[in-house]
């Protein structure tokens, strides 16, 4: 249909009602220098072909070493054939949300089989059917958390991952929220004692990841307790989906909401998206989980079908009753993971435990180098922090035989300045290994 503009009329009406002189006050928050003053100077139009010319020659300039110590809440795995094939059908091409059940039978029953295998996973009673990506997620479970207890205060782990911390910060800064960080204390776990006394009456919400932006795998059995003494709500996250293999699930150990990011499950780092926000609860916040859900019910002849069962954002239900705003979902990136885990079934436990062995076998040989040491005590997964002399010039030398390095923890981390974040994973052979340390020796 055409697009009709407001007339200066309209636009007088609306601005009378809502209080303002001008339009350009409901942009009064952001700063000057972010604002377009001007058209933007773009080239001509072109052809087709000729975008195509432009695009491979541009592409080709990307360069994508074939090793990687880099994790850090982007992960590389092997992703099987079928993944591919089967999420390119014409039919599950989209991330469009499945409105009309009637014509959307397959890729309602794939995202009903997500949830599934998700709720499992994570040892909850409800999975969603997705959300944009683990940091949203996460500070999505932190409002609900603190709107459901009509609390304002949310505590989370310095160890969280720094992207998640600043997201949640946004999302309780729009809320009126009061946000209050912890540390993790010598063993990379964090610290029980500051937990302790954070957490009071007034808090919503404890926030923690595990394997946490560290690698290091937190007890959460021994967490659950000092938070639900006060009456809070315990958030537990992840960022590598694949420790699910392994790990106790969190929702065994008593956590409220398991959030996290799912982009280890079948989908590619992409140059950071799109990734795919998991998120899963007990069935007590069945009707408050943002998001939608996908059930299995029976038409009126009796054969079972899918639909769209719960929806809260506001889209679907009065504003105020919405416990989101979030829109569009990641259903492509959910029919990834879904396929990814058919694929490995009962060897996601094996594919865990290579993690595991690779990423000890690259902490202890390079523990073997002169003034290299790990620096935290407590069990780590694929990642580990270790002390190094010069963690530039060691990525420098990396970076130089074409391998990408692994992360500087000085920018988010000061106090660990020389210390670096090491990720492995079955991508990685034992003579990829060798070769690494034998560069930065």
């Amino acid at each position: 249909m055409d697009y009709v503009p407001h007339t200066p009329e309209d636009q007088r009406q609306m601005t009378e009602i809502i209080g303002i002189k001008t339009v350009d006050e409901l942009f009064a928050d952001i700063p000057e220098r972010y604002k377009l003053k001007g058209l933007l100077d773009l080239p001509p139009g072109r052809s087709e072909q000729e975008v195509a010319t432009l695009m491979k020659g541009i592409s080709s300039r990307n360069a994508v070493p074939p090793i990687t110590l880099m994790g850090a809440g982007a992960y590389n795995h092997y992703i099987p054939a079928v993944v591919g094939h089967v999420i390119s059908r014409s039919e599950f091409y989209t991330a469009y949300t499945p409105y009309q059940a009637e014509i959307s039978q397959g890729i309602l029953q794939a995202i009903y089989e997500y949830q599934t295998m998700i709720a499992k996973a994570t040892g909850m009673q409800v999975a969603n059917a997705s959300m944009y990506d683990g940091a949203s997620a996460m500070a999505e479970a932190a409002v609900l958390a603190a709107k459901t207890l009509s609390r304002e205060k949310i505590v989370i782990v310095r160890s969280v991952h720094p992207e998640y911390r600043q997201v949640v910060g946004t999302y309780a800064w729009a809320n009126g929220y009061e946000v209050v960080e912890i540390p993790y204390g010598k063993s990379g776990q964090l610290d029980r004692d500051a937990l302790s006394n954070a957490v009071d009456d007034r808090t919503a919400a404890v926030l923690i990841q595990t394997p946490n932006f560290f690698g290091v795998v937190e007890d959460i059995a021994a967490i659950e307790p000092m938070v639900h003494a006060k009456g809070a709500l315990l958030v537990s996250a992840f960022t590598e989906a694949t420790s699910l293999g392994i790990l106790k699930p969190a929702g065994e150990m008593g956590a409220d909401f398991v959030v996290g990011e799912g982009q280890g499950f079948g989908n590619p780092m992409n140059y950071g998206g799109p990734y795919l926000g998991i998120f899963a609860s007990t069935d007590k916040f069945l009707r408050k989980i943002p998001g939608r859900l996908a059930g299995a019910t029976v038409d009126k002849e009796g054969k079972r079908g899918f639909v769209l069962t719960l929806q809260t954002r506001e889209q679907h239900i009065r504003r105020e009753r919405a416990t989101s705003n979030i829109c569009s979902n990641e259903a492509l990136c959910a029919l990834a993971a879904a396929v990814y885990l058919v694929s490995l079934g009962k060897n996601l436990k094996k594919l865990a435990e290579l993690n595991i062995r690779k990423a000890h076998y690259l902490k202890s040989r390079l523990s073997e180098l002169a003034g290299w040491e790990a620096v935290f005590t407590a069990p780590v997964y694929n990642e580990f922090v270790i002390h190094c002399p010069d963690p530039k010039m060691a990525n420098r030398k990396l970076e130089a035989a074409g391998i990408i390095g692994a992360y500087d923890l000085e920018k988010d981390y000061p106090e660990l300045g020389n210390s670096l974040l090491f990720c492995a994973t079955e991508m990685l052979t034992r003579d990829d290994i060798d070769r690494v340390v034998s560069l930065v020796a």
